[in-house]
């Protein structure tokens, strides 16, 4: 069975590099494919001129021109793997460093399960060693996983941090909603795939995320240089738990008072606050009109 690593990368050369170098250290055979969302730091250098260090037969690289964010640079490469008739595609975050053992881990169990399965995640540790708490797999709708003591683990969302999804699933579920630009994209792709097939966490097979802080995506204190990214996640948001019927709609209707409460309880100042519920709230009316369609493998 022939797997293709996708890593999407964006102006991240040197934790490109580290993660290339991880991945091509892997125990199991993986070919690579490269998708470049309109990079300007040279990263198109590593792979195309005379200064190149990544020629190889068994790694592709596209740039795609602009930035598309991660769900449409992922949407990008799973075109590319399925036109190339890969059987499996793993899917990695170009700051995350997989272990030697992390693909060839996922491909004992898939082996195991003959194919028979939505998607197999890794387990996502901080650079300390910690579980990363930004990508925690969910057990429910609601519920993350926090016992990870036994080896496989059923689990209905997960991050593309590091993802092993069958060719065959994404023929029949479709492609990540590149509508969704960032956030979220991966909560309702690894969804959209749990409502049809069982999926699970591996648990011996590690990365390792190197994000600055070991936390989750917070309004209330987040950087006010990353604050336009939350309109794509409480729009997003939106598709992802209304497809979930009541119980989706109960939980957004607990969810987003408690985030408008920290904002009010923050520290920061009347202006800023009413600056971050704007985004909040406009984010979710958004998402009330906001359908959109998976795009199809021909």
């Amino acid at each position: 069975m022939k797997t293709a690593a996708i890593i999407l990368t964006y102006n991240r050369k040197e934790m490109l590099i580290r993660c290339l170098n991880a991945v091509i250290s892997q125990r199991a055979d993986a070919d690579i494919i490269v998708v470049d969302n309109g990079s300007n730091d040279g990263t198109s250098a590593l792979f195309t001129g005379p200064d190149a260090i990544y020629l190889r037969e068994d790694l592709h690289y596209y740039n795609t021109g602009l930035n598309s964010g991660c769900a449409g640079g992922f949407t990008f490469g799973i075109r590319k793997a399925a036109e190339l008739s890969y059987d499996y595609v793993w899917l990695l975050d170009d700051d995350c460093v997989p272990s030697d053992i992390a693909l060839s881990e996922m491909l004992t169990y898939a082996e195991k399960y003959e194919g028979n399965f939505g998607y197999l995640s890794s387990k996502v540790l901080w650079r300390d060693g910690s579980i990363s708490l930004m990508n925690l797999q969910r057990k429910t709708l609601t519920r993350n996983v926090r016992d990870m003591s036994e080896t496989v683990i059923p689990v209905v969302m997960a991050s593309f941090a590091s993802l092993l999804i069958p060719m065959a699933v994404i023929r029949d579920v479709g492609l990540p909603y590149r509508q969704f630009f960032i956030w979220t994209d991966d909560w309702e792709y690894t969804r959209r795939i749990s409502l049809k097939y069982p999926c699970f966490m591996i648990t011996s097979s590690e990365v390792t995320h190197y994000i600055k802080a070991n936390s989750k995506a917070d309004i209330s204190n987040a950087a006010p240089d990353r604050l336009h990214r939350y309109r794509y996640l409480y729009r997003n948001d939106v598709v992802l738990y209304r497809r979930e019927g009541i119980k989706g709609v109960m939980y957004e209707s607990v969810r987003l008072p408690y985030h408008m409460t920290r904002i009010l309880l923050s520290k920061l100042d009347r202006k800023e606050k009413f600056r971050r519920m704007g985004i909040l709230i406009g984010g979710t009316l958004e998402g009330l009109s906001f359908y959109p369609e998976p795009d199809r493998l021909p």
